[in-house]
């Protein structure tokens, strides 16, 4: 038996019997992430304990894996290969057993390891073990309560069960709720969870009550380490009588050491590798790599839920009880130590020590898998949580490929970095010291002119990725599946590839101009570069070429939706393509993209035109170029605004079941949303979507694919709607009474009544103006023949009734994360006109966003459409890491007790979730704060038709 000696404890007073103890010198914590190791020494030390565990047999893997890793071993030991050199140093040296059948495959390994220091090999060999299913497992032996042989073991994610040294079973952290010991029996209380098949406490029959309490302790211990920010206080002495153990870990945790590391507080030793011949004194300098370096690395979620705000994540030099050195005293502990005596103190009865005490405050990370290839690929992968995040990492969702969760605090799953971490939060080159700021600040230009023009590059940047999700990635896939006649290929792709083409060429100019604007180019005369105007006119008047292959976007449209209708082939085939993380919104709306875009360029070309006085340079050209545009906008705009209508019903037809001719002639939708409709068993959450001749209502239940059922229609004609808050009792109450029916409903807040009231309104005086009353339009939907007293309750899952949630743990394909559910969840709608402003309000470029924890600030690429912000680690990602829903949030400027101290930062506000972010200028400042107003207060069809253009309705 194994037991860890407590180093604040004499050590005469746990070994008893010295004769009959060994003891051992090895790693106790085995972190996730071996980049988080700073020092050479430790990486060296956790070097010899895989080598150890490969000896005896601990760490086992295939035949090739174990080569590998002996290859790296080697190759530190006694340097570059050399086969006569090698086979003596194997022969001498036995890695693992019967090691001579993998000789020739160690010294074929060893050959493409030339020029590799110690260091670097120690890295490579942790980069390889850390990702076999045995790093850092100790096997428990224990029975289950049928009595099969198992093995139970306990890692930085939680406890596992494993059959011999196949992993069975794993309980993460998250999920225990309680752990305690009775006699021989090891307990495991679980929390609740409706869609887990396991019992509430799971038990285990351990060999004796000491090998059982051993066990419990390691558990304590790992998950105060890992889960914990700071060493648990010891339990208070009882007066008269104690009841379980008052065991508690003692020493710091992850998070302590790495804020140690970070705050310089650790000494670099030196030292000399023993079995190295080539005696290397911290041959490794600098880090294995560039991206390893000793800059601390700091990770945030983004949660969604109430109760899901998570704590900020620091990620530098892992835990690990083992510090080797004499001079390393003081505060640090000593080496930890094993020791296997048979005595050791007996409590009778239970023993219990309760998880959840010390984490009501950490919650579980979500994270994805690192980014893929660059080349179009029809496989997505995402990753679930058992705790939905509202940074949900792809916005359609999708199955989960490999799931993996971030333990609350700091642990990523062992079997591979923390994407989530690694990509999007934890890169030295994303945090940004003030220093750099003002730096950069002086060296480019301030004027307005110059980021405005900078605005049409990042926003071009986005909208050629968007065509290449067309022309590249669907194009790729389609090519690959024989599921979309030729004729339809020819149409979408022969319009789409001539602008890609294009855009190519206009984004390349843009950024040559703003090179030069900037000083970044060697040509002389600069201030005749310090413009855009002559830029824009040259390309837009080339853009009037195109406009053959614009007005073939409806056909395409049309098309492709007809396709869809008559192909059940092609049908899945696209709904596969909307789960791929690069299809980062519905399929349909990326062949709007185009006709959207030129009305950013019209937008662009009025502020700028705006900004310059009439005797500018630049003013000329700019007013030519925006007349130009004008008049494309002019031409296109009708055709724009039925495509859109088109592609909103076929959209909201994906999220609707119960309704199979949603889409049909004439038919307009105006608004969506949740009201809560009044039956006999009181208030009801339901989704209403209003048209122009029908009202319907729905509601979310048990569905594999997240749809609405659709529970009933009202007609308009002849419709009339009344306050009745009064009558009823019930605040912002409307009554819909129909011909045939009533309801009455209530919205969340009295500005949301206002809305629907006024688009209602306007929906019948439309349905009264039409010829009549429409004929049956959903002939497959349920009949309704209920009365405002119904009394049915539609079975909702657990899930459903939570404040907030997005669509990431889900494994089945579903729509979780359209606008439909967003609204949903935050109890708010929108309406068509609030789409058509969206559109209108599409931004992209950097933002330095806060860390929660800390005064860092961290470089991303954002992304502003659809009513949410899509965060990338830099402009060249083909798909985004993490998204963030704005619908119900609020924009305001952080106040002065928010101790910001920064120019150009704005908040974001949803319940108990608070962002901060920071443009680099004035001009970038006001308008994020433009655009993400758009979508964060949803205007009133008054106030929105006051300032635009008459709506097609």
């Amino acid at each position: 038996m194994m037991v860890w000696l407590d180093l604040l404890k004499p050590i005469m007073k746990q070994i008893r019997r010295p004769k009959h103890v060994v003891v051992k010198f090895v790693v106790k914590f085995f972190p996730p992430d071996h980049a988080q190791l700073q020092e050479e020494l430790t990486r060296y030390l956790f070097a010899l304990q895989v080598k150890q565990d490969l000896a005896q047999g601990r760490l086992t893997c295939n035949d090739t894996s174990t080569a590998l890793l002996i290859s790296h071993i080697v190759q530190s030991e006694i340097g570059d290969f050399d086969e006569t050199i090698d086979r003596e140093h194997l022969a001498k040296n036995k890695y693992i057993p019967q090691q001579e059948a993998l000789e020739d495959k160690i010294m074929e390994f060893h050959r493409s390891h030339m020029g590799q220091t110690p260091a670097e090999s120690d890295f490579q060999l942790l980069e390889i073990a850390r990702r076999l299913e045995m790093y850092g497992i100790r096997l428990h032996p224990a029975k289950d309560r049928e009595g099969t042989k198992i093995n139970l073991a306990v890692a930085n994610t939680g406890i596992l069960v494993f059959q011999g040294h196949t992993k069975i079973n794993a309980f993460n952290w998250a999920k225990v709720r309680k752990l305690s010991f009775k006699r021989k029996r090891f307990l495991i209380k679980l929390r609740p969870d409706v869609n887990s098949s396991f019992q509430d406490t799971l038990e285990f029959l351990m060999a004796s009550r000491d090998f059982c309490k051993s066990f419990w302790k390691i558990c304590v211990e790992h998950h105060a380490f890992f889960r914990l920010f700071e060493e648990p206080k010891p339990k208070p002495k009882p007066v008269l009588f104690s009841r379980g153990s008052s065991f508690r870990f003692s020493g710091r945790t992850q998070k302590q050491v790495l804020d140690y590391v970070k705050e310089g507080g650790h000494k670099k030793v030196q030292f000399e590798r023993k079995h190295s011949k080539i005696h290397s004194i911290r041959s490794l300098t600098a880090q294995p790599s560039e991206q390893h370096t000793e800059v601390p690395k700091q990770s945030s979620s983004f949660a969604y839920g109430d109760d899901n705000d998570a704590a900020a994540v620091q990620s530098c030099r892992q835990g690990k009880e083992l510090k080797a050195s004499a001079e390393d005293t003081g505060q640090h502990k000593s080496p930890s130590l094993k020791k296997s005596p048979k005595e050791s103190r007996k409590v009778d009865g239970a023993v219990v020590s309760t998880v959840e005490e010390e984490e009501e405050a950490a919650k579980d990370r979500v994270q994805q898998n690192r980014p893929q290839s660059q080349q179009p690929s029809t496989a997505g992968s995402l990753t679930g949580s058992p705790h939905l995040s509202e940074l949900s990492i792809n916005s359609q969702g999708g199955p989960s490929v490999a799931n993996m969760s971030l333990s609350p605090n700091l642990s990523p799953d062992a079997k591979q970095s923390s994407p989530l971490i690694s990509p999007l939060l934890n890169d030295p080159s994303c945090i940004r010291t003030d220093d750099e700021e003002e730096v950069k600040r002086k060296r480019f230009p301030t004027e307005k002119a110059y980021f405005i023009a900078k605005e049409v590059a990042t926003t071009e940047r986005t909208y050629l990725k968007d065509l290449e999700v067309i022309t590249s990635w669907f194009q790729s896939a389609v090519s690959k599946e024989d599921c979309m006649p030729e004729t339809l290929k020819n149409l979408i792709f022969s319009n789409f590839e001539p602008l890609h083409k294009f855009h190519t060429g206009f984004l390349k100019e843009i950024e040559q101009r703003l090179a030069l604007w900037e000083g970044r180019s060697n040509a002389h005369g600069k201030g005749d570069y310090q413009r855009i105007g002559d830029v824009m006119l040259k390309n837009i008047q080339s853009m009037k070429q195109l406009t053959i292959h614009l007005r073939k976007h409806n056909e395409i449209l049309v098309e492709l939706e007809n396709g869809i209708k008559n192909s059940r082939k092609l049908e899945t085939f696209c709904r596969d393509f909307e789960l791929q993380k690069v299809c980062y919104l519905p399929l349909n709306t990326f062949l709007l993209r185009p006709l959207h875009r030129l009305m950013h360029y019209k937008q662009i070309m009025e502020r700028l035109c705006k900004h310059y006085p009439p005797s500018h340079v630049d003013f000329r050209d700019s007013r030519a170029a925006l007349a130009e545009i004008s008049e494309m906008v002019a031409q296109l705009h009708g055709n724009m605004i039925k495509m859109e209508n088109f592609q909103k019903l076929h959209e909201l037809k994906k999220d609707l079941v119960g309704i199979d001719n949603l889409v049909i002639p004439g038919r307009e939708f105006i608004r969506l949303g949740s009201l809560s409709k009044l039956s006999g068993k009181g208030l009801q959450q339901r989704m209403f979507f209003l048209f122009n001749d029908i009202l319907l209502y729905t509601s979310r239940g048990l569905t594999a694919s997240n749809q609405f059922k659709v529970h009933g229609h009202l007609p308009l004609y002849s419709m009339t709607i009344e306050e009745s808050e009064e009558e009823w009792g019930v605040p912002h109450c409307l009554t819909l009474r129909g011909q045939h029916q009533s309801i009455v409903v209530a919205a969340s807040t009295r500005a949301e009544m206002d809305k629907w009231t006024e688009d209602i309104q306007m929906a019948i005086d439309l349905a009264e103006k039409s010829s009549g009353p429409a004929p049956e339009l959903l002939a497959s939907s349920p009949p309704d023949n209920k009365s405002p007293d119904e009394t049915t309750v539609d079975q909702e899952s657990e899930d459903d009734l939570s404040a907030s949630r997005t669509s990431l743990e889900r494994q089945s394909p579903h729509r979780g994360n359209t606008t439909v559910h967003v609204c949903w969840h935050r109890n708010t709608s929108v309406s068509m006109i609030d789409f058509s402003i969206a559109v209108e309000n599409q931004l992209s470029g950097n933002l330095l966003r806060k860390f929660k924890n800390s005064n860092g600030w961290q470089k991303l690429w954002v992304v502003f459409t659809n009513f949410c912000m899509f965060f990338y680690k830099s402009h060249q990602d083909n798909h985004p890491l993490a998204s963030l829903p704005l619908l119900g949030y609020s924009l305001t400027i952080p106040s002065e007790s928010e101790n910001i101290h920064k120019d150009y930062v704005f908040k974001l506000h949803f319940k108990s979730h608070v962002y901060y972010f920071r443009a680099e200028s004035e001009y970038t400042f006001e308008r994020w704060m433009e655009v993400i107003r758009s979508a964060t207060s949803s205007a009133s069809r008054t106030r929105a038709l006051s300032h635009k253009e008459p709506h097609a309705y």
